[in-house]
């Protein structure tokens, strides 16, 4: 409920924002929706020093005597500088999925509600809302498992895919060649439109948030299957595009432009994009970076004009050819800051997505990175050695900061 005219103008119709405000010896929270709400709860709790990491990395809180809140005017108010930002859960299978089949979560043997309960609970935590699923040969799909999609929905978490994963489909996991045949869109158009179709008749009365991916690559991190060359490439993606968009329109019922969608052209597809794919003007675009932290691509001027406007997926942790970063976290913060201001002043702002391998142990550039999504000028840059500096006051104490 709000408390003030002031406050019912600042916050109606608003994406995920929030205020906190003194009122004589009360403290009012309010949120422009539920998100907003939660992510005031969770920044009062971060500023009395509790981590984001207290489960994920046993960050116990230290014990204090007199808790006290800073104000700056009574007041803060504050929103996000990026509509959707989120983590990839990949390359899981090295650590994650075998503990949580071994030891958290048993009674479902992978990566399940108890499991994604926890990481939507660090989302949040980060101010956060969006996840692409793990989605290795070792991991079930997400929506094959008993209460993932349920668990994502009392988060009010946004379940979106990976670049190789249109539609919301693990094709890892759930195409099956044997009872589908080829994953080929020339020879197998059919059925592959059923099983796209299948996944949206099963979210059709779902209440989840979503965000497709649309367009095709292999079944897993390879290109397209049946084309014989880059033009043959180009005309087959946009037809796809094109029918994708039909199906999201008639199971939906509702304008394409309140869908959201996202188009991720990651290796090869960058380059059919840039040899004059075209793309609907209302998807959002999702530059990649190299897979080593430097974005490949951003927005020309023309591109900025585009109403689904752009986003960026991005690697601090990457398992593939030529070298892999897995058990070390090791791209660097000053890297991560430059890259992801760059793409901001480009105009990317709807949809920042990073890979984190299976959380661990890239905690630290993970909370860097949503950090600058929640609020790009958090950070400046000269304030990257007092942003570790305080990091590591709140992670193992101020003592242990000081020694750094």
């Amino acid at each position: 409920m709000f408390k003030t005219r002031k406050e019912q103008k600042e916050l109606s119709n608003q994406w995920e924002k929030f205020s906190i405000q003194k009122e004589k010896e009360n403290l009012v929270i309010a949120g422009s929706d539920v998100r907003g709400t939660v992510y005031a709860i969770f920044e009062i709790s971060d500023r009395l020093g509790i981590s984001p990491w207290k489960w994920w990395a046993d960050v116990h809180p230290i014990k204090q005597e007199k808790l006290s809140l800073e104000f700056s005017d009574k007041n803060i108010t504050t929103s996000p500088s990026v509509q959707y930002r989120g983590i990839f859960l990949n390359d899981e299978d090295w650590a994650l999925q075998p503990w949580v089949a071994k030891t958290f979560e048993p009674e479902t043997g992978d990566i399940g509600p108890k499991t994604y309960e926890k990481i939507f609970q660090l989302l949040l935590r980060l101010k956060a809302n969006t996840i692409w699923p793990a989605m290795h040969p070792s991991t079930k799909g997400f929506f094959t498992i008993a209460g993932n999609k349920e668990i994502a929905q009392k988060y009010h978490i946004v379940i979106g895919s990976s670049h190789a994963e249109p539609m919301l489909r693990n094709n890892v996991d759930e195409w099956k060649t044997k009872i589908y045949g080829d994953y080929n869109y020339f020879t197998n158009k059919t059925q592959v439109d059923k099983y796209w179709q299948d996944r949206l008749d099963e979210l059709k009365s779902a209440k989840n948030e979503t965000i497709m991916t649309l367009g095709m690559r292999g079944v897993h991190d390879s290109k397209m299957e049946g084309a014989k060359d880059l033009n043959e490439s180009i005309s087959m993606v946009e037809k796809i595009i094109q029918n994708q968009r039909e199906m999201l329109s008639n199971t939906f019922k509702k304008p394409l432009k309140d869908i959201p969608q996202a188009f991720v052209p990651y290796k090869e597809v960058l380059e059919l994009y840039d040899n004059g794919l075209k793309v609907p003007s209302d998807i959002t675009l999702v530059w990649p970076d190299d897979n080593y932290g430097y974005i490949r691509r951003l927005s020309n001027e023309e591109e900025q004009k585009r109403a689904g406007g752009s986003g960026v997926y991005y690697h601090i942790s990457y398992w593939g050819r030529p070298h892999d970063y897995l058990w070390l976290s090791t791209m660097q913060p000053g890297l991560i800051w430059y890259e992801m201001n760059k793409a901001y002043q480009n105009g990317a702002n709807k949809m920042w997505i990073v890979n984190v391998g299976d959380i661990k142990p890239a905690e630290y550039d993970t909370e860097l990175f949503l950090d600058m999504a929640w609020n790009i000028n958090s950070i400046k840059s000269d304030g990257l050695n007092q942003y570790l500096k305080d990091w590591s006051a709140r992670e193992f104490s101020p003592k242990i900061s000081a020694c750094r």
